[in-house]
């Protein structure tokens, strides 16, 4: 079976939004203010025991400035970094996006989309923080825009997502899914890997899981224990029950997981990155994740493998 990407060796994120786009097309973060159901004491407190937003929060982004105004701030911010970049997405990162009235959601993603240069939605959110009204409505705004759901799977066992305080199941990630699709709506989901007390066989099973799901992207995410959060304390506290990916175990973890995949999915990313500032625990010392990304690409070209090679699973798409 030949590698079916010609000179890429999985389906990138950046050749989805040229296919898409025709062009460059950047995602500008909004902090609306919203919170989790397992924050605000109705699924639980304290957020998941990983979660600080402060490791992934723009400077310009922040609830105080109008929607408008994060956006504006954004898409200057990134002009400078890109130049080329002509369009851009509101992406609704902080927090879960659609845990609102419907009313309330609607008068903030039309203020965004009335900002010039806005062509579509992400919108991050959890998948109990979503039902039909929604979905209708974003199904409207998917005739003009581009819409896509990005949900928060995590972890596909229910006892990983019960320690690190999710306040939901995988089955219910996967049925929040599986209704998305069903609109005709772009979804992506978002999975960590080295969560306490999962097995590197654990966890690579979840390829096979992941794979059946109808998703359009999918980001990766090493663990990485961040100050302030419950799971710092933990980690200090008890050593032994974290077994963090090392750069070269995390490089050929995450080839061997893309081999298992789904080749219809679009990968957005390998890994992520905190500041410095923020880190608790050990890291992949000072590689940005553009550079992983290159140590990836370079170790999937020397075994000539890629993405799919090894799925049990027929592309959805």
């Amino acid at each position: 079976m030949p590698n079916p990407f010609g000179n890429r060796r999985y389906n990138s994120y950046s050749e989805y939004f040229r296919k898409t786009f025709g062009t460059r097309v950047q995602k500008v973060s909004i902090d609306a203010g919203f919170t989790c159901p397992n924050r605000d004491g109705t699924k639980g407190t304290g957020g998941c025991t990983y979660c600080n937003n402060d490791a992934f929060n723009p400077s310009y982004c922040t609830p105080e400035k109008s929607i408008t105004l994060q956006i504006e701030q954004g898409i200057e911010f990134h002009r400078v970094r890109y130049r080329r970049a002509k369009n851009f997405l509101a992406y609704f990162q902080v927090f879960s996006n659609t845990y609102a009235e419907l009313e309330l959601l609607k008068k903030m993603y039309d203020e965004a989309l009335s900002c010039p240069g806005v062509t579509g939605l992400v919108i991050g959110t959890r998948p109990d923080c979503i039902d039909d009204a929604k979905l209708e409505y974003f199904s409207q705004l998917a005739e003009k825009y581009y819409i896509i759901i990005e949900y928060g799977i995590e972890s596909c066992y229910d006892e990983t997502l019960a320690r690190i305080n999710r306040g939901h199941t995988y089955e219910e990630s996967a049925d929040a899914i599986r209704k998305t699709a069903a609109y005709g709506l772009h979804t992506g989901a978002h999975l960590i890997f080295g969560l306490p007390g999962e097995s590197h066989e654990q966890m690579m099973a979840e390829a096979a899981i992941v794979s059946e799901l109808q998703l359009s992207t999918i980001k990766f995410h090493q663990l990485q224990i961040i100050k302030g959060t419950k799971m710092a304390y933990d980690y200090r506290k008890t050593l032994e029950q974290f077994e963090l990916f090392t750069k070269d175990e995390y490089i050929d973890f995450v080839i061997r997981f893309t081999e298992r995949l789904n080749p219809a999915i679009v990968i957005e990313r390998f890994t992520s990155e905190a500041p410095p500032r923020l880190q608790a625990g050990p890291t992949f010392g000072n590689i940005r994740s553009t550079k992983m990304q290159i140590l990836i690409e370079e170790e999937m070209e020397r075994r000539d493998t890629w993405q799919g090679k090894y799925a049990a699973s027929k592309p959805h798409n």
